[in-house]
């Protein structure tokens, strides 16, 4: 017996106006999106790590060029360096007549299959009267300012 007003469930639909061929048509194409989305989180949270990166490379090429222009020791502008960005990026601190340019790369995975190199770079003046000690070439001092 079915309510009055109620059309009785036929066997051939499992839902009023659905055919029973398209049963399950909505899982199947879940699962066939679903990786896709899952490869599009990744990718978008891989440029939001590098972007990240990028920034505090950035940042800590700006922390080490002051550091550099008013007379620290290239191992504490180093420290001080990858206290920011981490202890796994190369760090380059040279000086070009009176400027003091740092430069900051560190490697930054995107993705499992992938990765990028996030860079920063800076460059300040040197303070007048800042002893400077002598050495030349990339990572060091030069001497004649």
């Amino acid at each position: 017996m079915t309510p009055v007003g109620r059309p009785r469930a036929s066997s051939a639909t499992c839902a009023p106006g659905v055919p029973l061929r398209d049963r399950g048509a909505v899982t199947a194409e879940f699962a066939v999106a679903l990786p896709a989305v899952v490869v599009v989180l990744l990718l978008a949270l891989g440029t939001a790590g590098a972007a990240v990166a990028q920034v505090r490379c950035v940042e800590a090429a700006r922390a080490g060029a002051r550091a550099a222009s008013l007379g620290e020791d290239l191992a504490a502008v180093a420290r001080g360096v990858t206290s920011i960005v981490g202890a796994d990026a190369a760090v380059e601190v040279e000086r070009s007549g009176p400027w003091v340019v740092v430069t900051v790369k560190r490697r930054v995975a995107v993705a499992p299959w992938g990765a990028l190199v996030a860079q920063g770079r800076a460059s300040a003046w040197v303070e007048p009267g800042v002893a400077v000690p002598g050495g030349g070439g990339p990572g060091s001092w030069d001497s004649d300012a």
